[in-house]
């Protein structure tokens, strides 16, 4: 998943996009985050790593795929980003 600003995405003079992979297994937890089939386009349930952000050369994107987050999701994904290099952000494991 792509989460950098769109002035950075647009941008001629930066060579990089900052990104959040995901993969076809979880568990949930204070970094990893769920994503279901209707979010991201996929036939299955995906689990985004909010523990590996890391940048991506633009040069390896090939085609924009749209699927935006609702503005709630999206404060979600950061977070799952933040907690994975601040001890101190919050977290509360989801009721089961």
């Amino acid at each position: 998943m792509i989460l950098s600003l769109d002035a950075r995405n647009l941008s001629e003079r930066v060579a990089t996009v900052l990104m959040v992979p995901f993969s076809s297994s979880g568990p949930e937890g204070p970094t990893v985050m769920a994503l279901e089939p209707g979010e991201t386009g996929l036939p299955g349930t995906s689990y985004l790593k909010g523990h590996f952000i890391t940048t991506l050369p633009k040069a390896r994107l090939r085609e924009r795929q749209p699927r935006s987050l609702s503005g709630a999701r999206m404060r979600q994904v950061c977070d799952i980003v933040r907690r994975g290099f601040d001890p101190d952000a919050p977290y509360e494991p989801p009721r089961r």
